[in-house]
């Protein structure tokens, strides 16, 4: 499993995204410093314009921007900063006033070749960004150590809770 750091201004949908990748409650959470998640980095929207220096923790970057947004915070090839695979999430997709094609244009501006279109909400495009980041067939670390809980006999963990229809624990 690639290790993957996501960048992108304050609200852009980071750590919601963080959330819905491992199936928790979506819940606000303003990030105050860098989380590691096993497999995901979560920073601080302060973080977005130091692409090259903590890019250098992941094996992929992902660049965050809103569907929402009235502008693009990332200028025009900006990816070149990093010596990492920089992908392209847009996050929001399902918001009223969501623009993802605009998003999406200034994302391919900004460098990226592949573009994920999400919503943390929906569950759209989530399995896409864990299929991209998988390699060979490899678990979740969350999905061992969940899988190890059981095996101990202590019950159901926590993902064995009642589900909606998205995939996220309600």
């Amino acid at each position: 499993m690639r290790k993957i750091i996501f960048i992108g201004r304050s609200e852009a949908g980071k750590t919601t995204l963080t959330q819905a990748m491992k199936g928790k409650k979506i819940v606000y959470h303003k990030t105050q410093y860098i989380n590691h998640y096993d497999v995901i980095i979560d920073t601080p929207g302060e973080y977005a314009g130091s692409l090259a220096v903590y890019s250098a923790e992941a094996d992929v970057v992902g660049l965050l921007i809103s569907a929402t947004e009235p502008f693009s915070l990332y200028p025009p090839n900006v990816t070149a900063q990093s010596n990492r695979e920089v992908v392209g999430i847009v996050t929001k997709c399902d918001h009223w006033a969501a623009n993802p094609e605009q998003a999406a244009d200034w994302l391919r501006l900004a460098g990226c070749k592949k573009i994920f279109m999400t919503s943390s909400f929906t569950g759209e495009g989530i399995a896409d960004i864990i299929s991209f980041q998988t390699v060979d067939n490899v678990k979740l670390p969350w999905e061992e150590v969940k899988a190890q809980y059981d095996h101990l006999g202590y019950g159901k963990g926590e993902s064995d809770q009642q589900l909606n229809l998205n995939g996220v624990i309600v």
